[in-house]
């Protein structure tokens, strides 16, 4: 397969703008979690649901641009590959879709509303309830989160096999 390397086509500026500040969101709500757990401090349990609900209305307007923004041509490869890359992508999408929904949902019914960096404060919604509470965090920390460290690897992985191993410079259309 013979791959132009001068002129690979790129995301819209959108799609890549929405990609690595999704990427930035999930790390830094990551480190605001790991902070946490070495100092119980509620300011870094605060500010990691705060940008836990960013990273939602982050990725519903990402899905909402992805629904209006053309898709650059894919690269040349095994139809197999093209398969996997689309199920990879859709299943990241859904995944930091549901992981603030299930901390929204543990935080609620644990009775805590979540305050969004003091601009203002997503309210308990439900009839607080311990076992649900506990539900959503079980959901949240030891189903979600290992799945999103699994398809953020496998996407990492790939795109580094793109361009290291391939080279066909599949993450400069990202760029």
């Amino acid at each position: 397969m013979q791959i132009d390397h001068e002129n690979v086509q790129k995301w819209s500026a959108s799609s890549r703008i929405f990609h690595w500040v999704s990427a930035v969101l999930l790390l830094v709500t990551w480190l605001l979690m790991l902070a946490y757990g070495y100092n119980e401090s509620k300011v870094y349990i605060g500010l990691h649901k705060a940008f836990g609900m960013s990273v939602l209305f982050w990725m519903i307007a990402r899905v909402i641009n992805r629904l209006f923004t053309k898709a650059p041509p894919p690269l040349p490869m095994p139809k197999i590959q093209v398969i996997v890359s689309q199920l990879t992508h859709f299943i990241l999408y859904a995944l930091l879709i549901a992981m603030p929904i299930a901390g929204l949902l543990m935080s609620v019914y644990g009775g805590r509303p979540v305050d969004m960096f003091g601009l203002f404060e997503i309210p308990v919604f439900v009839t607080p309830n311990r076992t649900a509470a506990r539900f959503y965090n079980d959901v949240h920390a030891d189903i979600l989160w290992p799945m999103i460290i699994v398809f953020t690897l496998a996407h990492i992985g790939a795109a580094f096999f793109h361009q290291w191993v391939k080279k066909d410079k599949l993450i400069d259309r990202m760029k």
